[in-house]
């Protein structure tokens, strides 16, 4: 009997296991998906928030131009008809050509 229960001390295979088997690979393969859901769910906060304005301007935000901000500012009252007029003929007239 002790024979027998050093043999199996000794060797759990000879109890007849086969080890971890194909469940050791779900460890890893879990925090692997872990790490790539964090990863995908960061970017897609950064994107969205990139879009909304937020962040550097290296990050993807979108510029305003000038016209969108002067339009804004004339929508709001800041600024009466004829300084928008005079101040959009001042933008145009500096407006880079496209190249053809």
């Amino acid at each position: 009997m002790m024979s027998t229960l050093t043999t199996l001390a000794a060797h759990p295979a000879a109890y007849g296991g086969w080890g971890p088997g194909p469940w050791l690979l779900l460890i890893p393969l879990f925090w692997i998906g872990v790490v790539v859901a964090v990863v995908a769910f960061a970017a897609s906060r950064r994107r969205r928030w990139a879009a909304a304005g937020y962040g550097p301007p290296w990050a993807g935000s979108p510029t305003r131009s000038a016209t969108s901000v002067l339009a804004e500012r004339y929508a709001r009252g800041e600024i009466d008809e004829a300084e928008y007029r005079a101040r959009l003929e001042t933008l145009r007239a500096t407006e880079p050509r496209p190249q053809r």
